[in-house]
């Protein structure tokens, strides 16, 4: 059998809940902005569907779309050169999720840690979605013929489980049909720690608001978190190896260097010696310019409700012009019997 050749694609998505944060914007949709540049086409999902394996109030839940395409578009992604939109205007998503329902095999499940992670020691109180959360995932990525999708490392191990989904329909249908898709695992910023704590990651769901920058922040609340950011009493090193054992110092550059769109190494050259009361307002001067513009246009975006609502539309128009026919391709190698 010949091999088929995928047209290159890249597809990620990110849920609408609570406010999107610095290292979201720094580790996906700062990368998503750059990728839709890159010749290759785009596709960015808010998984909607994903947001209610645990219990959402539809209110919350449809102001949080909307503020998750605001900041897509705010960040600077433009709908016309990509596909923006949410996942439960596009049915093919969970049509697709059940064929893999019964591709997926329950120990490859039992093994995702996120599941472990989110039901606790409350495992038979949690959702049969949260627990088949990595087949939708599968199914959001493959119902596009992905090719790329970029990741950061608590999904990498879904993205395997996409991989090995692919992988055991093609066989067991004597196919070549979905891609094996790669991950981009990438960046400077890929990884951005709490303001409090640099030894965890910086989460929408911390309690601690001070623990994160939201992109909803205005300038003085940017400048202020910065301010307060935990940090240690020694100068900051001029080379990357004074930064072990310091969790809060490397967070705070990594940051910086993000944000400024250089290297750590070249961050430390520069400010190496100073002490942080010399380097927050650096940092804080920087993050403010880079990011208020992004609050405000944000907030302006809010304010047109139906401007949002039209941009997901047309978007979920364009993703099912691909998703469709690639389910219908499915469902005839399955064996179902569809009207023509």
């Amino acid at each position: 059998m010949a091999e088929v050749v995928h047209t290159p694609r890249v597809f990620s998505g990110i849920q609408p809940t609570n406010h999107l944060q610095l290292g979201n914007y720094l580790g996906a949709v700062k990368r998503f902005v750059e990728m839709q540049n890159s010749g290759i086409e785009t596709v960015y999902c808010i998984v909607d569907l994903h947001a209610i394996t645990v219990w959402q109030d539809p209110a919350d839940l449809r102001v949080a779309t909307r503020e998750l395409a605001a900041s897509y578009i705010a960040s600077g992604l433009d709908p016309e050169k990509s596909i923006l939109f949410n996942q439960s205007q596009v049915p093919a998503h969970t049509q697709l999720a059940w064929i893999f329902n019964c591709v997926a095999r329950m120990g490859w499940l039992n093994r995702m840690t996120q599941f472990k992670d989110k039901a606790g020691k409350n495992r038979e109180n949690a959702s049969t979605g949260l627990f088949v959360y990595p087949n939708l995932m599968a199914a959001d990525i493959l119902v596009y013929h992905a090719t790329h999708v970029p990741v950061g490392e608590d999904q990498k191990q879904h993205l395997e489980l996409t991989r090995d989904i692919a992988a055991k329909f093609n066989n067991d249908f004597g196919v070549d049909f979905f891609p094996i898709t790669e991950p981009v695992i990438e960046g400077v910023a890929t990884r951005v720690m709490s303001l409090r704590d640099g030894t965890k990651k910086m989460s929408k769901s911390d309690p601690s608001d001070m623990s994160r920058i939201n992109m909803t922040d205005d300038a003085d609340t940017i400048a202020k978190k910065i301010r307060k950011a935990k940090t240690d009493p020694d100068a900051l090193p001029s080379e990357a190896e004074g930064l072990e054992g310091r969790p809060e110092a490397r967070n705070l550059v990594n940051i910086y260097a993000a944000l400024a769109e250089t290297t750590m190494e070249s961050v430390l050259s520069d400010v190496g010696g100073k002490q942080f009361a010399e380097f927050k307002p650096m940092l804080a001067e920087l993050a403010v310019e880079k990011l208020a513009p992004i609050s405000l246009e944000m907030a302006r975006l809010m304010e047109a409700p139906d401007e949002i609502d039209r941009i997901l539309g047309r978007g979920a128009e364009r993703a099912n012009a691909i998703a469709q026919p690639i389910l219908e391709q499915t469902y005839d190698i399955v064996g179902m019997i569809r009207s023509r």
